[in-house]
């Protein structure tokens, strides 16, 4: 029997979808292609005994997809989502001295995802690698996502990445799904989340923000296009531009106040009483969160990539497009400049006196900020850095969009530890719920969309409540029938 494909698009005209599900059947091989439009997408191929119950499959399959609005359509003829890559360039430092690096892990490719917690040291690039290491440098992990990561974003002990093809991956589990998808029309800058509220800033100045279920609250347009910055607490958004930074209140109801900045804004930090704006003319400027007063001026030798602060903001930390890595004391006094030794750190956080640095050569690099190991530096005395490796047998994991590639077990009971939760259709839309005990029934849980049916049940290994008033998923997700 001849090969047949069929090949639909979902595509939403206020944006919210821009995807397609393209399905061969070949004798008894079925394989099924998804993802952006545009995109090459994610494969997953199947056999069957008989070519009968492999074209049963594929007709179930795309049934499902039709359903849920899905149509026939000509691969090519809709655009793929619009996607700016940062354009970066990266001179010789002009520092005298180069910086403590303890360890270095090159990524092969230009990376500005960054992460670090008290457990492990996260790192994303722009080929859609997602590495997890040690504070020692040990590789213990990578995510292999289907596009570049724009950056990781973490809210709790929930680790998130966000990536070109629009979709904002939850990793704190083994197999990673797509927990928001940002509309085709937004050219996704960066990104911030806090108790499940996802904040998105983007090429033209604007700010959307979505909820747990990946459902639009709100969006404003700021005065300035290349919004690099976005940064959330419990009273604001604070969204840095070419113009500047604006705070509005958490509701989106209204601007709080506006604040120009010297130059574009290319990087934001936030401590809990300010932010930091680092700008295209060679200043990082601290601002006050009630007012948006400019507090402190952190002045650098060329255009600030990044920046970040020790947790009492008592250290300033700024990275420049020539390769330099600054430290500043709170009032602004430079105390130190020295070479990173990997091309301009394009990201950056601080813990426990190290700094971890991303860089445009991909590397993830870990600098010994101590005072001693600076002043040791500053007078030509470094350690010699190691070069880490990945393991040949380092364990790789790829994202899981639909019920084939999430139900890795099939039970027809859940097991004594795991717990079971419902998919549900409440006014037009599709809700997961906890059917287990214990559990605050009237709370909805975080979950792939990509396997949500009406009826259909999953056992997971774990659900933790999160302070937003919404259970997340922790542990594997299987199919329960």
């Amino acid at each position: 029997m001849a090969r047949e494909t069929t090949y639909l698009e979902l595509s939403q005209d206020d944006g919210g979808a821009h995807k397609f599900y393209e399905v061969t059947v070949d004798g008894t091989a079925v394989s099924v292609r998804y993802g952006r439009i545009g995109a090459d997408g994610q494969l997953q191929n199947s056999s069957f005994p008989t070519a009968e119950k492999a074209r049963a499959a594929a007709a179930k399959k795309i049934g499902e997809k039709v359903r849920k609005g899905y149509a026939p359509a000509v691969r090519g003829v809709r655009a793929a989502r619009s996607v700016t890559r940062r354009q970066v360039t990266s001179a010789p430092s002009t520092a005298r001295a180069v910086a403590p690096v303890l360890w270095r892990f090159r990524t092969g490719s230009s990376a500005f995802g960054i992460h670090v917690d008290e457990d492990r040291c996260w790192v994303g690039n722009q080929a859609g690698d997602v590495y997890t290491l040690s504070h020692g440098g040990e590789v213990l992990a990578r995510y292999s996502l289907p596009d570049g990561v724009k950056c990781l974003v973490a809210d709790e002990f929930w680790i998130y990445a966000g990536c070109d093809d629009g979709t904002v991956y939850d990793l704190s589990s083994k197999v990673p799904f797509g927990a928001y998808d940002i509309a085709a029309d937004v050219d996704i800058f960066w990104l911030d989340i806090r108790e499940g509220v996802l904040h998105v800033s983007d090429r033209d100045g604007g700010l959307t923000v979505i909820d747990h279920e990946d459902e639009f609250q709100w969006s404003r347009r700021s005065a300035g296009s290349n919004a690099w910055m976005v940064r959330a607490d419990g009273d604001a958004v604070y969204h840095g531009h070419s113009q500047g930074v604006t705070a509005y209140a958490s509701d989106g109801g209204r601007q709080l106040w506006h604040t120009a900045t010297a130059g574009s804004v290319l990087f934001g930090w936030q401590e809990d009483r300010a932010v930091y704006a680092g700008t295209g003319r060679n200043t990082v400027q601290r601002l006050s969160k009630a007012t948006g007063a400019v507090e402190a001026t952190y002045r650098c030798d060329a255009a600030v990539y990044s920046c970040a602060t020790s947790p009492d903001g008592r250290h300033v930390f700024a990275g420049d497009l020539a390769s330099s890595v600054y430290c500043f004391d709170a009032d602004g006094r430079r105390l130190w400049k020295l070479g990173t030794g990997s091309g301009a750190a394009l990201s950056m956080q601080y813990l426990d006196e190290r700094l971890y640095l991303v860089t445009t050569d991909g590397s993830l690099v870990c600098v010994d900020a101590s005072e001693a190991a600076i002043a040791a530096a500053r007078q030509g005395s470094v350690p010699t850095a190691v070069d880490v490796k990945s393991a040949a047998a380092l364990p790789v994991f790829t994202p899981a969009a639909s019920a084939a590639a999430v139900a890795t077990v099939s039970v027809a009971a859940a097991p004594a530890d795991g717990v079971v939760v419902e998919c549900v259709q409440q006014g037009g839309r599709m809700r997961v719920q906890v059917v287990s005990g214990g559990y605050e029934p009237s709370w909805n849980v975080q979950f792939p969309r990509g396997i949500r049916a009406a009826g259909a049940r999953y056992v997971v290994d774990g659900l933790h409540a999160s302070s937003g008033g919404f259970y997340r998923v922790r542990g594997e997700i299987r199919r329960l029938v």
